[in-house]
């Protein structure tokens, strides 16, 4: 029996979940088709969070200051130095030379994360350096941030010159990478669309009972505080103003903040943490209220709940803004700019969601297709080096 395919999955989340949350369901799905994966986390660590199946590595972390994305702290909320540099790229350098991987998936990079350039060239200077040289994929969500004028020119020189594959996590017909990232055309050899990367449910998670409510969900809940007091207000402005509401805060949302949602919650309306069983809530929602993130957004419309967008937006974020856009297109989602976000103007979203149209439908098996690209381009490789 031939030895397992060794993968090495690199992700780093800096103020959401939702990278990781992404990184993790490819990771399982690998595992899922046999590989044996290791994945190096370089964000906080995350409660509760489900690894199984997986060698899960913490690499020494770090966070974004705010949403400009332009200074990392440490783990101590100090900004990173140079010292922490060298012992971060130190740490993933030997665990690469530990994995010795036939696979190895950045999450994002070049196509974002700059400011990990100081371990990811070095990362992938050492994977061209192994004999044999691993597949080398790029892990990519549907949307990017789009570049800075004059960055996508080496965005695509870096793709040519150090990756394989560019795996799309999404679906051409609903949202193409175009759409995004501008020279798109000049990569197309490399580019493989999987469809939607969804996270499978746990095998031992209970079926979730509830009555058909409105949920109201922030993610991984740093920035999603305005959205959860904006729900507050707006529920006795709708038509859903006598049904059960539940609120859930992701579990970076600071716990005093998080009391005082709690204590402003009336009657009817339950307020706690980010669920595990929270795809199992959607089916038979009255109305899912969200920010866009690549996760959420995809497993409230394969639920067909009805769906409210409200796009996190700061500081010329657009990526969720430009999925809100996509889908609204195509009769999917009602959504509300957070500039224009009031009680009011949420209330006659949420009244005015409807099911997405019957005809549409969403490819969300990107995690089989991630794994059959990937595992096939390791047999291919090993074929060819062997001839």
């Amino acid at each position: 029996m031939s030895e397992a395919v060794r993968a090495l999955i690199h992700v780093q989340h800096l103020l959401g979940v939702g990278h990781l949350r992404r990184a993790l369901a490819l990771g399982r799905a690998l595992a899922a088709a046999g590989a044996n994966v290791t994945l190096a986390s370089g964000g906080m660590p995350v409660p509760n969070l489900q690894a199984t199946g997986l060698d899960f590595v913490q690499l020494p972390a770090a966070r974004a200051a705010d949403a400009t994305f332009k200074t990392l702290l440490d783990e101590t909320g100090k900004p990173i130095d140079d010292a922490w540099r060298a012992r971060r790229t130190a740490a993933l350098l030997d665990l690469f030379a530990a994995v010795r991987p036939a696979l190895l998936a950045i999450e994002l990079y070049p196509f974002g994360r700059r400011l990990l350039r100081f371990e990811l060239e070095p990362l992938l200077d050492a994977a061209r350096a192994q004999n044999p040289v691993p597949v080398i994929a790029c892990s990519l969500r549907d949307i990017i941030h789009p570049p800075a004028p004059g960055r996508a020119e080496g965005v695509v020189e870096a793709v040519r010159k150090r990756f394989d594959m560019v795996l799309v996590h999404g679906d051409p017909a609903l949202i193409p990478l175009d759409l995004s990232f501008p020279l798109t055309g000049q990569i197309v050899d490399r580019l493989r669309y999987t469809g939607y990367l969804m996270d499978a449910p746990l095998p031992d998670a209970p079926a979730t009972q509830h009555e058909p409510e409105v949920i109201v969900s922030s993610g991984g809940g740093a920035v999603g505080e305005p959205l959860l007091r904006a729900a507050l207000a707006a529920r006795e402005l709708t038509r859903y103003r006598d049904r059960p509401w539940r609120l859930l805060a992701g579990h970076n949302l600071a716990e005093d903040k998080f009391q005082a949602l709690s204590v402003r919650a009336a009657g009817g309306v339950v307020v706690e943490r980010a669920r595990a069983d929270f795809t199992g809530l959607l089916p038979g929602a009255l109305c899912s209220v969200s920010q866009a993130g690549y996760n959420t957004a995809i497993e409230v419309l394969s639920a067909r709940a009805p769906a409210v967008f409200v796009p996190f937006a700061d500081e010329a974020e657009v990526e969720q803004t430009l999925r809100c856009k996509a889908l609204s297109r195509h009769g999917m989602c009602r959504w509300v700019a957070p500039e224009q976000l009031t009680p009011t103007a949420l209330a006659q979203a949420i009244d005015g969601a409807t099911q997405p149209p019957d005809g549409l439908q969403i490819d969300t098996d990107g995690g089989r297709k991630s794994a059959l690209l990937l595992l096939r381009a390791v047999a291919e490789k090993a074929k060819l080096s062997k001839g």
